[in-house]
């Protein structure tokens, strides 16, 4: 996938997430489908916290190819945005996420070849060492249409529960 293809799946993704959870009321957004699963604003203010982490992760590899880059699921900033849910404005997490598509621009489109095959090592062994546009596929553009996924399962199960 080319950078412009990766700018454009990102940016219909957040417009599609912020279409679907605007029309929803407080009880589904706030459902949990189970103890262990996220309700629908945790994972809005996931993908408000984690979208920009990466951005921030790919500025860092293209001033200083080869550091280390990536976290694992026990990241603070991670832990933190999730737990935080609760006490969220769903329309202020919503504005934020729509907002990040301007930093989604702003750095993806001054990407060149030589960035994007870069190879760097992960944080997570998971991964192994990657080049800068597996980041860019994987934990971007797949992360946000697996959370889209994640929220229309969500409704799902909230309407069969209900």
């Amino acid at each position: 996938m080319s950078i412009q293809e990766a700018i454009r799946s990102i940016h219909e993704t957040i417009d599609d997430i912020v279409r679907v959870s605007k029309g929803l009321s407080e009880d589904v957004i706030r459902w949990k489908p189970a103890e262990d699963k996220w309700s629908i604003i945790e994972v809005l203010c996931h993908v408000e916290e984690a979208t920009p982490y990466w951005l921030n992760e790919i500025q860092a590899l293209v001033q200083s190819p080869g550091i280390e880059w990536g976290r694992g699921l026990q990241h603070e900033g991670r832990l933190a945005a999730v737990a935080a849910a609760p006490g969220r404005s769903t329309d202020e997490v919503l504005q934020a996420i729509e907002s990040s598509k301007a930093q989604v621009q702003a750095v993806l489109g001054t990407l060149n070849e030589e960035n994007v095959t870069a190879e760097s090592p992960s944080r997570n062994p998971r991964f192994g060492t990657k080049s800068l546009q597996f980041v860019v596929d994987h934990l971007l553009v797949e992360h946000l249409i697996t959370h889209l996924k994640q929220i229309n399962r969500n409704i799902g199960q909230y309407q069969e529960a209900h």
